[in-house]
């Protein structure tokens, strides 16, 4: 589970991000990874997955951020970032281009 990268004619860099890794990121975080194989975009996250407490919530930002090459900051973290496994999907993929 790889997230591609590659440079583009222009010179600027772009990404294709798939569910599955950011998913593989969650699930190592909060060590499920054998649940997370379960999940699909329409997951509820944040109050719906025990381990995902605030504490995790900033180990999981640290580490999308580190695999991504993102930038969260912490007042996008109000929003539905965390809602589910698709709309937190959705956010790496639109920074990480």
């Amino acid at each position: 589970m790889t997230s591609d990268v590659t440079d583009s004619p222009a010179g600027t860099t772009t990404s294709d991000v798939a569910l599955a890794d950011v998913l593989e990121v969650l699930g190592r975080v909060l060590g499920i990874e054998d649940r997370v194989r379960t999940f699909d975009a329409a997951t509820p996250l944040f109050g719906d997955v025990p381990e995902l407490d605030s504490l995790a919530v900033l180990e999981l930002v640290t580490a999308l951020e580190d695999r991504f090459g993102i930038t969260v900051d912490d007042d996008e973290l109000a929003g539905g970032l965390l809602e589910t496994a698709g709309s937190l999907h959705a956010f790496v993929s639109e920074r990480a281009r």
